[in-house]
């Protein structure tokens, strides 16, 4: 048996674009919906949250209506070419609403020449320069007061949060470095309140835009499972696992291809530019992707050859024996009381290592350019990098000293990772690339033996089942971390976001530490690129 890696690469093609998809939203969403549309970590934090709240629903309803679908085209393949062609359309056209409400904050703000003022040259401003807009900043908000188009109570809360304490900064004639931090961070306050009084003036905009958005999120949902679900239609069981490890390859590619996107067109840095380039070269490649998958993947032909290769190899008595098995013996097959435990606390660690990582991942965009003075793209893409390096040797080191020992090798690492951020400057910055690439490896680590860890107390008969827990508790926290994250940055700043992450990834390590099941020994006798074969979102 051979797997054919050149027909397992054109059916990841789709795998490729939805993980390129996904790279970019995270990556540029929440950055407009704080800044271009006001919205605070919490709100942006909830619509961010979208996405997972929609999977956890339409993910399994999509799979099982592909299950049952019955075309010339095949089972899975028009829910690609429908979910995938709505979706990057959808994806296009958030750019014409993000420009529009672009337009309207520069024709009703200096907001983006003074951040543009502040941020883009990396030099410190000068008194004067500061003092400058600081008059500008105080008179916009007098001028929305006396228009009428903010209450007294509003004008009130904002000199009180903004205006007096820029002013106290520069009541003395020269700005040191902690009060240009200081000022920084209260004209972002500003340039957030700005936005919003825009967008709630004229919420057309930012409607059209979530409407779209939503259209575009709904359609991905429509997809993922028949995408995913076809590279076993197409493949005997025995090569399913070197097959799995091809597609997860593919997708952490589509995610760096994004982020190449988003880093030469100089968008992963600056808050108020133009995001048509990435829009439109995400949106457009989505659409090739899509013509040379279609071109290269006659999905009944290949699910044919693979019935044909069952039958040669035998393969299809194992699947009638596993669907002869008696109900009442698979309703025996209970775990035991220690089994359970370990099961729960597995899933209890699963949800806390994602609070604390998924809320990294969906504020960084936010976070770097603000605190740290540097794109996030770069980080990101060691990261990635990292882990793809690092998945073959922590495979191998796994099968030595076992799952839970090198998962909680990782926990440590992502602790003392995220933890040490919290202590860098503009000026340390830097240091955040060695940082990244450490917590690519640290993630590999955790991922590569999490989910063989819950499926190892499976019996064969309800992996899915167990499958449908690990992705509950995955996704659950994916849905909770980005609001729960972004109340406390709306309370305690943005520089809340690392010590959170710390605290709930320190915490899965007691969780994962008392766990005694699931930690069976490996035997990886098959190609290094199996070490691959784990989900990789």
């Amino acid at each position: 048996m051979k797997l054919n890696y050149r027909k397992i690469f054109y059916v990841g093609l789709a795998f490729l674009l939805i993980s390129m998809f996904w790279q970019t939203y995270d990556s540029i969403i929440t950055k407009i919906l704080i800044d271009k549309f006001g919205l605070n970590q919490t709100w942006s934090g909830l619509v961010m949250a979208l996405d997972n709240i929609l999977a956890l629903f339409l993910i399994p309803l999509f799979g099982s209506l592909s299950d049952k679908a019955n075309t010339k085209r095949g089972r899975r393949t028009p829910f690609i070419i429908i979910g995938t062609v709505i979706a990057a359309f959808a994806f296009m056209a958030l750019t014409f609403t993000d420009n529009v409400q672009k337009s309207k904050i520069n024709a009703q703000s200096e907001i983006i020449n003074n951040y543009n003022t502040i941020y883009e040259s990396g030099d410190n401003l000068t008194y004067n320069e500061w003092n400058s807009i600081y008059l500008q900043v105080e008179n916009e908000w007098l001028e929305l007061k006396n228009d009428e188009i903010i209450s007294n109570e509003k004008y009130n809360e904002y000199e009180e949060d903004i205006i007096t304490p820029m002013g106290e900064i520069l009541e003395d004639d020269i700005v040191s470095e902690d009060e240009e931090n200081d000022l920084k961070t209260l004209f972002d306050l500003h340039a957030n309140k700005r936005a919003w009084v825009v967008t709630s003036r004229s919420p057309s905009t930012f409607i059209i835009f979530v409407a779209t958005l939503f259209i575009a999120l709904l359609s991905m949902a429509t997809f993922r499972s028949p995408a995913v679900a076809l590279m076993p239609d197409v493949t005997i069981k025995p090569l399913r696992s070197k097959a799995n490890a091809i597609i997860n390859l593919m997708g952490s590619f589509g995610a760096l291809i994004s982020l190449g996107i988003l880093m030469l067109f100089g968008l992963d840095r600056l808050s108020y530019v133009d995001y048509t380039p990435a829009f439109i070269a995400v949106g457009l490649m989505m659409i090739m992707l899509l013509i040379f998958f279609l071109l290269k993947v006659k999905e009944p032909e290949l699910v044919a050859e693979k019935v044909s290769e069952e039958v040669k190899y035998n393969l299809e008595i194992d699947e009638v024996e596993i669907n002869e098995v008696e109900p009442e013996k698979l309703a025996d097959e209970k775990l035991s009381k220690d089994k359970k435990i370990s099961l729960i606390l597995i899933l209890t660690s699963v949800s806390l290592w994602f609070m604390g990582y998924n809320a990294v991942t969906t504020k960084l965009s936010d976070y770097a350019p603000k605190v740290l003075e540097i794109g996030y793209g770069i980080p990101i893409y060691i990261a990635h990098g990292a882990a793809l390096l690092a998945f073959i040797p922590i495979g191998i080191l796994a099968t030595k000293i076992g799952r839970k020992k090198i998962i909680l090798i990782g926990i440590t690492l992502l602790t003392l990772c995220f933890g040490s951020v919290y202590f860098l400057t503009k000026d340390t910055a830097f240091i955040m690339y060695l940082i990244f690439g450490l917590t690519g490896i640290a993630w590999a680590t955790i991922n590569v033996n999490s989910y063989p860890m819950v499926v190892e107390l499976a019996k064969g008969s309800n992996v899915g089942k167990y499958t449908g827990y690990y992705y509950t508790f995955s996704m659950g926290a994916q849905i909770l971390t980005p609001i729960f994250s972004g109340f406390l940055m709306d309370q305690f700043g943005r520089i809340a976001l690392f010590p959170y992450a710390t605290v709930f990834v320190a915490m899965s390590f007691v969780t994962m530490f008392l766990v005694k099941h699931g930690d069976a020994k490996i035997d990886k006798k098959g190609s290094l690129i199996e070490n691959f074969d784990v989900d990789m979102d």
